[in-house]
């Protein structure tokens, strides 16, 4: 008896939950949830790609907005705390009936959030987050734009012998993110000869890495591998730089923020070289010009330091695939824009915004290809070597 009762209880609550749709679908705005970390130790990367997502939102209702109505972002703070992630999502979800969300910058974040989309059948475009997990599981309800570190260590096979690569050490943050980006480019140097050495950890609230580098320093390894945010960044590049390591260093990921590396680790930055996926440095050698070139534009004329905009295109791109997929949709409901975004072709920023599937068969989620640079900061200036 329990059990039909509890059947009962959540039949009726997800009736409930598709009446409001229909009742969002005739609102005067559509609403887009944006699950992003405003505080918290992901906090810039995420009031980046906000700012980003709220110039896409203003250029698109400018121009009449998304099927007659103006689109209005929900942002909340997930304060680059899982759990919060995922109460966001319900919140989101629940109580402000949005038909779909864009989030939620870190892996660990995202995948807190999945069983949420699972649960409700609301759709998510995924703008940063890079562990392969995201799109293997199962989960026909996430649509990211971002790359996997199988991309980028796709993207960065051709590179190893014109680097020199013989050894390597990995120092990566204790997420999803940092432990997958190990596992991928670990098998992948392994592949192509390189010999593995050290897989160090970090928390991701961690300022002291001394101990880690001073590992690392005492290697015979020509290269060190790092995968974290650019805050913790700056503090390996000035603590590798004190312990004089000589090390030729790569990050991955996309979110290092060249521009404020150089800023604020002064020196230690140089000769750093980064996987990144837009250049705004070079508008010329990006796949579209004339549209990186208006959005740094307007990022510029609202006041934003140009550093932000490595991430904040992240937000712009995606709140535009996710306009384009409502639009495509007709109506602003869950189930036709997860079905919308498979019929979609966005011109991005990085390159074509297309889903390809990803996962078990039947249940796969969306994966768009974008570009993979590889630059270097020397003498204080970002360079893109044709490596």
């Amino acid at each position: 008896m329990e059990i039909r009762k509890s059947h009962v209880v959540r039949f009726l609550a997800l009736s409930t939950f598709a009446v409001a749709f229909s009742i969002q679908a005739s609102a005067q705005t559509i609403k887009i949830g944006v699950n992003e970390p405003l505080t918290g130790a992901f906090a810039a990367s995420g009031t980046y790609v906000v700012n980003g997502a709220k110039i896409a939102a203003d250029e698109i209702n400018a121009k009449g907005g998304v099927l007659g109505k103006k689109l209005e972002l929900v942002i909340e703070d997930n304060k680059s705390n899982p759990t919060e992630a995922a109460a966001v999502a319900e919140k989101l979800i629940s109580g402000d009936k949005v038909p779909v969300m864009m989030g939620a910058w870190g892996s660990s974040l995202t995948l807190a959030v999945m069983p949420k989309l699972m649960e409700y059948k609301v759709p998510m475009l995924v703008e940063t987050s890079s562990s392969g997990k995201i799109t293997t599981m199962g989960n026909p309800y996430i649509f990211r734009i971002s790359p996997p570190s199988s991309i980028e260590e796709a993207a960065f096979k051709p590179m190893i012998p014109k680097l020199g690569i013989k050894k390597v050490d990995f120092l990566v943050i204790n997420n999803d993110w940092g432990r997958g980006t190990a596992d991928d480019f670990r098998k992948l140097f392994k592949e192509e000869g390189v010999e593995v050495g050290l897989v160090e950890i970090m928390d991701q609230s961690a300022q002291d890495m001394s101990a880690q580098l001073s590992k690392i320093k005492s290697s015979n390894a020509d290269t060190l591998i790092v995968t974290t945010a650019v805050e913790q960044l700056t503090l390996v590049l000035k603590q590798a730089n004190a312990l004089g390591i000589k090390k030729q260093i790569i990050t991955t990921g996309g979110s290092q923020n060249p521009d404020q590396l150089i800023d604020q680790a002064g020196t230690a930055a140089n000769n750093s070289m980064h996987l990144t996926t837009f250049l705004p440095w070079l508008p010329d050698d990006t796949p579209n010009p004339d549209v990186t070139r208006s959005f740094l534009a307007e990022w510029k004329k609202r006041g934003f330091e140009f550093a932000g905009s490595t991430e904040s295109f992240r937000g712009y791109d995606g709140i535009r695939t996710i306009a384009a997929a409502i639009e495509k949709a007709g109506k602003a409901e869950p189930a036709a824009i997860t079905d919308a975004f498979w019929q979609i072709n966005v011109n991005g920023l990085n390159g074509t915004i297309k889903f390809e599937k990803s996962g078990p068969a039947g249940k796969e989620s969306g994966q768009s290809r974008p570009n993979v640079y590889l630059i270097k900061i020397v003498d204080g200036k970002v360079t893109h070597p044709k490596i």
